[in-house]
């Protein structure tokens, strides 16, 4: 038997909300990324295929699964979670290696992290449910700042600290931060502040290993307008609301339904 892709009855432009911004509150997709999921049918209303993007529905009286498994939408949440070293920064480790999602309580399991920070890499790191949210603090447009701070063996002189900023070639291309500063020394090495716009893997390791300042430890302390603080390691807290907004705006402003 062929299955048709399913029309749902015509609703006013109030009733219901668009599938892709249910799906987008579940935590299982951005906007985007539901629109994808449409038009490959994996998306279905009470038991049919979905592939009409706009196609509104009302979660309190229609069955939304996406491949096979049912979705349930929930309030917007955002934690700032302090990701300790030696913690691998996945759902799910092959190898046997402890996650975040391990470290985390239950009730913040299903939350999506928004980027990665690799196994030694300490600090800041986003959960959130909302798939917009994390798709356009990631997007390249937004230019997000993360800001790190870096120990690093040696001291690296102003010529070194403005070839930071200047652009560095890595082996996936050029790469920069968008301010770079020493603030400490001492007899083993340098504190330095590091601010970048990116999330490439490593990066912040590869750009000091390529000026020749092997980083010894680093830790992320802010993720565009929200700081670490004295959050402990392996510690969360939710963000206060004038953070919630000042991220909404960087992710690109309030959107529309």
């Amino acid at each position: 038997m062929i299955r048709l892709p399913l029309r749902l009855p015509e609703r006013s432009v109030s009733e219901g909300v668009r599938i892709q911004k249910f799906l987008s509150r579940t935590g299982r997709a951005s906007r985007r990324e539901a629109e994808r999921l449409m038009s490959e049918g994996r998306v279905r209303v009470n038991g049919r295929v979905v592939t009409e993007l706009g196609t509104r529905v009302d979660p309190d009286r229609d069955e939304i699964a996406v491949d096979g498994r049912v979705m349930v939408a929930s309030e917007a949440r955002i934690i700032v979670f302090h990701k300790p070293a030696g913690v691998l920064t996945t759902r799910k480790d092959p190898h046997g290696g402890r996650t975040v999602y391990q470290v985390l309580p239950r009730q913040h399991r299903q939350l999506r992290y928004v980027g990665r920070l690799d196994r030694d890499t300490e600090g800041l790191l986003l959960f959130t449910n909302d798939g917009d949210l994390a798709n356009g603090l990631l997007h390249p447009s937004s230019e997000v700042e993360r800001e790190y701070r870096a120990w690093v063996t040696g001291v690296p002189d102003r010529d070194t600290l403005q070839r930071l900023v200047s652009g560095v070639k890595l082996d996936d291309g050029p790469a920069q931060a968008r301010r770079a500063e020493a603030v400490g020394a001492g007899p083993d090495g340098s504190e330095l502040r590091v601010v970048l716009t990116e999330g490439r893997k490593r990066e912040v390791r590869r750009l000091l290993y390529a000026v020749g300042h092997p980083v010894q430890r680093l830790v992320r302390v802010r993720y565009g307008n929200v700081r670490l603080g004295d959050l402990p390691p392996g510690s969360w807290r939710r963000l206060e609301p004038d953070e919630e907004r000042g991220l909404r705006e960087l992710a690109g402003g309030r959107r529309r339904e």
